[in-house]
C-alpha cells in the first residue's frame, strides 16, 4: 500500500535572536514545533514565541 501524505506538515521554529545575541539569559536557541497546514500556507512560518534563552517574546522563523 502505498503511504499517503496528509496536508498538515510538521515544522520547526527557531528563535532569530539567539542566533546573533551574545547578550543573553544563558546560551544555546530555543525551538519549538508546530504543524501547519501546507495547502493554506505555502510560506515560512513567523511567530512571536516566549524564548526562555533571550528571557523575551521573539520572533520565531520556521527553518528546515
Amino acid at each position: 500500500m502505498a503511504s499517503k501524505k496528509g496536508v498538515r506538515q510538521i515544522i520547526t521554529l527557531e528563535c532569530t535572536e539567539c542566533r546573533t545575541n551574545t547578550d543573553k539569559r544563558s546560551p544555546g536557541v530555543n525551538r519549538y514545533t508546530t504543524s501547519k497546514n501546507r495547502r493554506n500556507t505555502t510560506a515560512r512560518l513567523e511567530l512571536k514565541k516566549f524564548c526562555r534563552h533571550c528571557n523575551a517574546h521573539t520572533v520565531h522563523k520556521e527553518i528546515k
